[in-house]
């Protein structure tokens, strides 16, 4: 079809929805199918949260709001940015998007150039090397090892930065790896934007809550202030909150930027919904008590499958800091033959077995642009996880040389 635009030909549509969609049609078609592709936590969202969204319905808060943000929402998140990570913004350096993904897109919209480039620590969220592309920039994914933890080294960043890089995109903890950049391995990464002032660093904070064994979070303009005036820092209620579909995502920056990049939200979506902004300032401003509860079970279950995954063969999977999903390689099953006499040659045809075999659903490494492994995710019930390693073990366990 000639209508269709020539930059949509530089992206392809995100694999983890696809693989949540596959696992929907083949649920509906009577399979008994563990989806462990979504991301997204199984839990509810709090009442307090809910009822908050439905005062505001009552007093008739359904209309437009400003662009990016209500002056409430701002507030909350002026005084979040400081409780949790002493850092000091003002109305006028908040956004407020449709969530985290709509912030990202328009920073990146309202920055690149075509030809900038844009360095993406991998394994990656697979959206942020399409959204680059959208803008006319050029993704630089720098691999990241599970030796060293899946996160950027020092020396790694510093080798990938050119004249033409812009930014560095920077998500911990991390989807798909779950992992998180402690204090002094975040100090690292920030000595090496003080020496590049043309570098201005992107984080994607999403999972700031969800970390698991006294691990302490922080985020690079908390770390180096010098990088204060080029920093965006992104955050979200989707995950913490569990409220993935009321769309809320924001970000604390430098004024000039928060105001190109409302500029680009007030010809795309305008405001993000009233009562979603509602919600969210309870979300923010209200009791906290919750997350720590439900970290523990999500704790559990990551305790857990790690440990099974670890007594499948062909499988070792590595104990992430936090998020809730694990990055297991399954390298040992390369080269080998499922029961009826394929051949596994990659990531992607190790989830396909999964799932047709066992009515597994994951979603392969390839998609993260780092093979070969493959994400779950352990957001859903623990009786679900427990059925699904098993399935994997005998999965792997009818595998052949």
């Amino acid at each position: 079809m000639g209508q269709i635009a020539q930059r949509l030909s530089r992206i392809k549509p995100s694999p983890t929805i696809a693989v949540t969609q596959k696992a929907r049609e083949l649920k509906a078609a009577g399979r008994d199918v563990i989806g462990l592709g979504a991301g997204e936590p199984d839990f509810d969202t709090p009442d307090n949260i809910k009822q908050a969204a439905i005062a505001a319905i009552e007093r008739g808060e359904t209309k437009y709001t400003a662009v990016d943000g209500t002056p409430d929402l701002k507030a909350a998140i002026v005084e979040k940015f400081k409780r949790d990570n002493g850092l000091d913004y003002g109305p006028e350096q908040i956004t407020v998007g449709t969530g985290g993904k709509q912030v990202l897109y328009n920073a990146l919209m309202a920055t690149l150039d075509p030809g900038d480039e844009v360095v993406i620590p991998a394994p990656f969220w697979v959206s942020y090397p399409d959204m680059v592309l959208l803008a006319e920039g050029e993704p630089v994914a720098v691999p990241c090892a599970q030796n060293n933890g899946f996160k950027l080294r020092a020396e790694d960043l510093e080798s990938a930065i050119t004249p033409k890089t812009k930014w560095l995109i920077l998500n911990s903890p991390s989807n798909p790896t779950g992992a998180a950049y402690s204090h002094d391995e975040m100090k690292a990464v920030t000595e090496v934007l003080k020496a590049h002032p043309q570098v201005w660093v992107m984080t994607d904070d999403m999972y700031e809550h969800l970390v698991y064994d006294d691990f302490a979070f922080v985020t690079p303009a908390q770390v180096e202030p010098e990088l204060y005036d080029r920093t965006l820092t992104v955050n979200g209620v989707s995950k913490a909150y569990a409220m993935t579909g009321w769309r809320i995502g924001y970000a604390g920056g430098p004024a000039a930027l928060i105001k190109a990049m409302s500029k680009m939200q007030s010809q795309s979506t305008s405001n993000p919904s009233s009562i979603s902004q509602a919600a969210a300032v309870e979300a923010l401003s209200g009791p906290q008590d919750y997350i720590a509860e439900r970290n523990a079970i999500f704790k559990e279950r990551r305790d857990m499958v790690v440990e099974l995954l670890n007594t499948c063969p062909g499988l070792q999977c590595h104990k992430p800091e936090g998020a809730f999903y694990v990055y297991p390689s399954c390298a040992g099953t390369i080269g080998k033959k499922t029961p009826d006499g394929t051949a596994v040659k990659s990531d992607t045809d190790f989830v396909t077995y999964l799932l047709e075999a066992e009515g597994v659903a994951a979603v392969q490494g390839e998609a993260f642009g780092f093979s070969p492994y493959f994400r779950i995710s352990y957001a859903t019930t623990t009786e679900a996880l427990r059925e699904a390693c098993a399935r994997i073990k005998r999965a792997c366990e009818a595998l052949t040389d």
